[in-house]
């Protein structure tokens, strides 16, 4: 049986986007529809397919928000205005 192959040390995960992917930025505001409730029961919106988690948001809402903190798989943010 041959050993198995292993990818370089510098190759980048198949599970994580990585900071240099993130479609969003601190401090940046964006409009975003709240789509689902995580089980913590933040509100979850999706940019270009991304998470980002907001406290006190519930599905339907259309809010203005704010990232706080952008990480490697999913944000968290703020909201500015309840639109």
């Amino acid at each position: 049986m041959s050993p198995r192959k292993r990818s370089p040390r510098n190759a980048k995960s198949k599970r994580g986007r990585g900071q240099d992917n993130c479609p969003v930025e601190t401090g940046k505001e964006y409009e975003v529809d709240i789509t689902e409730t995580s089980p913590q029961g933040e509100g979850i919106a999706r940019i270009k397919g991304y998470p980002v988690f907001i406290g006190n948001a519930k599905p339907g809402d259309h809010l203005r928000i704010k990232i706080t903190t952008p990480g490697p798989v999913a944000a968290e943010a703020e909201i500015v205005t309840n639109t």
